[in-house]
């Protein structure tokens, strides 16, 4: 069991104990249980929980947005192969969201199809020039356009030649 104090913690994460809600010892904490076979003293295996707090998180992602868990091949370097590109797609999707979305707060695949990538739109023609017309409302085109101006202002860590 673990027990912290939630003016030291505002943030912490379990729960108020509801059957003791009226005594004032425990309406301060926050509450959580960890169920472990680990043979390790408790407050070390609350710190490696804590540290792998979100991972759940981004399994179920992988599961249910890329599919991870779908595909199934008769071959196992074939098998192998598709789930890399799953992982580089999922962890360009991970990038995407780190510098050009800049939240805190990691949207999910389903999230970022609707908001940023299904987005209609058209070509026209301006001289030579083909235009891609985009059908946003007048209070989204500000934030997607702040989009594209992230992106542009995004260096890679590596520098890759021009000629390729």
């Amino acid at each position: 069991m673990v027990r912290q104090l939630i003016t030291r913690r505002p943030k912490a994460t379990g729960k108020i104990l509801k059957l003791f809600a009226d005594d004032a010892e425990y309406q301060h904490y926050r509450y959580g249980c960890f169920v472990t076979s680990l043979d390790l003293p408790a407050e070390l295996v609350w710190k490696i929980y804590r540290m792998r707090a979100d991972a759940e998180n981004r399994i179920k992602e992988l599961k249910y947005d890329f599919g991870a868990d779908s595909f199934n091949i008769k071959n196992f370097s074939a098998t192998e192969a598709t789930m890399n590109f799953v992982m580089l797609a999922y962890n360009i999707m991970s990038l995407f969201r780190q510098v050009v979305l800049g939240s805190k707060v990691q949207p999910t695949l389903k999230t970022l199809r609707y908001k940023v990538f299904a987005v209609g739109g058209y070509l026209t023609k301006n001289g030579n020039a083909r235009v891609l017309k985009l059908s946003l409302a007048m209070r989204r085109r500000e934030w997607f356009t702040g989009l594209w101006d992230k992106s542009r202002a995004f260096d890679l860590p590596a520098i890759f030649p021009s000629h390729l």
